[in-house]
């Protein structure tokens, strides 16, 4: 291949999006940033809603730029979508609205988890979906939407997540992708296919589900109308893995070390911490683990746990910035490794953490009921906010050896959690293994790439993650753990443990 092939990724989290532009000349991938913007939950009343409208118009924004020849000097062959998951659009039999969509973080699912294994046994709906029990599914948000508002799901023709929501703006195809579907806890790990027999016994409407397709799947051409505005009138939009952490997965520049032995941490506002394995784990130990199987590209999945990452830290600068603060996230970071070590430890699933009004205040209340020393300060704030993710990153990791049989030899860590040497460090430590940094862009890196496979220019993910790793060298580096530290971090375990029974 001699021309450059140019792809888009419109990757949204939930604090910010970007459409990039993947550059590939058929040996090296480059990304250039076309466009980059805020987003964010809006209030409405008592409900936490998503401005999907917002999104769409910055989307636009970002096509218009790619096609006008300002940003690039290359035909762009192909645009897909990635975002967050669980989160999901209700459109009528005239495609309009029902509804603005929730946000995750929204109230209306407080103690659903409880009160869903109440009606069902939870190891039937594991069963059913191989997903771990968190009250943001999708399942406990259709639950509380059946109880609330059960003509809006009645009156529902179709149930599109956030992603195939915006691959349906483009193109008119209104499809469920494999990634995200999974994020749902009513898709079978097994058949790959709605479980609606699980929605029944819950009295939940199936009607509105439509159709599974994988990654890689060609949606169509443009819309005329997105096309002419654009100028991307030969623009394919084809679906990556539109689950974020599903095409960061794709873009972690691991060796061929097998199913299992590799683990990666996609850090951004939550860490997803897993291994990515050949066919979903529905053993005891997993459901006791309380751990999830979410799909990948190439029908792969991803055994894994969630936890709040990157949200404790944006949430204390948020609190030190309305207290006055002017420190950057650098700043915070340095300051932090001049605290003391190991004084003060949380548990940072604590549901106290989820949605708090201060994050200062939620975590000095943990740790004065705790028994603890109360962090004072901002470093001492971060410090504990940084090693306790490390230790909670080592607790997973060690379940997933025992569930795996597998002794996982590397951790890799993408995303913009990658940047943090101080987390990286603490990391290998606790782990006792060795932790490879970056790239930072692996989402939009695993996005562009899977639309490239598609379209023929690359053959496997071996053959994606060999390219990541020459065309991102630079920009990796590697963490050695110490293991003059290691007798410390096992004290603090030994503690944190008895706070996470």
């Amino acid at each position: 291949m001699s021309a450059i092939q140019t792809h888009l990724a419109v990757d949204i989290g939930a604090e910010s999006g970007r459409v990039m532009a993947g550059l590939w000349d058929g040996h090296r991938i480059r990304l250039q940033e076309i466009h980059r913007f805020a987003n964010s939950a809006v209030a409405v009343g008592a409900s936490l809603r998503w401005d999907l409208l917002h999104l769409w118009k910055e989307v636009r924004d970002g096509l218009s730029l790619a096609g006008s020849g300002a940003a690039l000097q290359t035909e762009v062959r192909s645009v897909g979508v990635d975002t967050w998951g669980v989160d999901y659009v209700l459109q009528d039999s005239h495609e309009e609205w029902l509804g603005l969509p929730y946000s995750y973080r929204d109230i209306r699912t407080q103690g659903l988890v409880e009160e869903l294994c109440a009606l069902l046994p939870r190891q039937e709906i594991f069963s059913e979906s191989g997903l771990q029990f968190l009250e943001i599914n999708t399942l406990c948000q259709l639950l509380a939407a059946q109880r609330s508002h059960p003509h809006l799901l009645a009156q529902a023709r179709r149930l599109l997540m956030i992603p195939d929501w915006l691959h349906w703006a483009l193109s008119g195809a209104a499809v469920a992708e494999f990634s995200n579907a999974t994020t749902t806890q009513f898709l079978h790990p097994k058949t790959k296919s709605w479980s609606t027999g699980l929605l029944d016994k819950l009295g939940i409407p199936s009607h509105f589900l439509p159709e599974i397709v994988s990654p890689g799947t060609d949606l169509g051409a443009l819309r005329p109308s997105v096309a002419a505005d654009s100028g991307l009138a030969k623009t394919r939009v084809i679906a990556p893995g539109t689950h974020d952490t599903a095409s960061a997965v794709v873009g972690v520049p691991a060796a061929a070390l097998g199913f299992g032995r590799w683990a990666y941490i996609s850090s951004g506002t939550w860490s997803l911490v897993g291994v990515e394995i050949s066919e979903a784990n529905l053993s005891e130990a997993a459901l006791q683990h309380n751990f999830t199987n979410e799909g990948g590209v190439d029908g792969t999945y991803r055994l894994l746990k969630n936890v709040v990452g990157m949200w404790l830290l944006q949430q204390l600068k948020r609190a030190f910035d309305a207290a006055g603060s002017k420190h950057t996230y650098a700043d915070l970071v340095q300051l932090a490794a001049q605290a003391t070590p190991l004084r003060s430890l949380i548990d940072p699933d604590a549901a106290e953490f989820l949605r708090p009004t201060n994050m200062v205040e939620a975590i000095q209340r943990y740790c004065r009921r705790s028994g603890q020393p109360v962090p004072d300060t901002e470093g001492a704030l971060v410090r504990c906010a940084l090693e306790s993710l490390a230790m909670k990153y080592s607790e997973i990791l060690k379940s997933l050896e025992a569930i795996t049989g597998e002794r996982i030899e590397v951790i890799h860590i993408v995303g913009g959690g990658s940047r943090n040497a101080l987390l990286n460090q603490f990391t290998a430590d606790v782990c006792q293994r060795p932790v490879v940094a970056g790239p930072v862009e692996a989402t939009a890196l695993g996005n562009v790439l899977c639309q490239a496979r598609a379209l023929g220019e690359l053959h496997s993910l071996a053959e994606i993650r060999s390219v990541i790793r020459e065309s991102f060298s630079h920009e990796m580096r590697d963490f050695q753990p110490n293991a003059d530290s290691l007798a410390e971090w096992e004290d603090a375990a030994a503690r944190l443990r008895l706070l996470w029974v």
